[in-house]
């Protein structure tokens, strides 16, 4: 599960080569969350390969996610872009990513929902955390047996974020769930 600002586009590119089948494009196909994985891509594995496939993950420590989500948006490539960060605080982008209806520079989408078990059992068998890659290139080297060793790509600029502790516990309590499914990575 290709689970946006993870890392999955070097782990990607890394094993292009290897791969019979590489989904780079559109991004609404390749970060398909479960729902579309089991909806789409689980059936005609299923069906056409006889294959079950075994699912892998990387989840990011949620205010780190939202932290690349908002340096990402920063770069200057996006100025002139209503997702743009570029005017927002980092506070601010918070803040509005935890509205109803959050705007458009804040709209990333929930990492919680994006791995979220399906009613027929279909779930993310191995689930790794970002801030422990070593672990998850461990994982693949082992199962592919061969070297994996991704460049760095689509990296977010680095900048030093501030998010005041109104806010962090306001998404703590609001996004409970992301910090739930964080915390039981083992």
């Amino acid at each position: 599960m290709s689970v946006p600002k993870t890392g999955t586009t070097a782990i990607e590119s890394a094993l292009r080569d290897r791969a019979d089948m590489v989904i780079s494009n559109p991004p609404e196909l390749k970060h398909a969350p479960l729902y579309r994985y089991n909806r789409f891509f689980r059936p005609m594995f299923e069906k056409v390969c006889d294959a079950r496939m075994e699912t892998v993950a990387v989840m990011r420590e949620p205010i780190s996610w939202l932290g690349s989500w908002y340096r990402y948006r920063r770069r200057p490539l996006m100025d002139g872009h209503p997702n743009s960060t570029r005017d927002v605080s980092f506070d601010d982008f918070v803040a509005a990513y935890m509205e109803k209806q959050p705007p458009g520079f804040a709209r990333v989408g929930s990492q919680a929902k994006f791995l979220e078990p399906r009613p027929n059992g279909t779930a993310v068998k191995h689930l790794f955390r970002y801030e422990a890659f070593d672990r998850f290139l461990d994982f693949l080297e082992n199962r592919l047996q061969t070297e994996v060793r991704p460049a760095r790509e689509n990296v977010s600029p680095s900048m030093e974020l501030n998010l005041s502790g109104r806010t962090e516990r306001r998404l703590r309590r609001r996004c409970a769930a992301e910090f739930q499914l964080y915390d039981s990575i083992r």
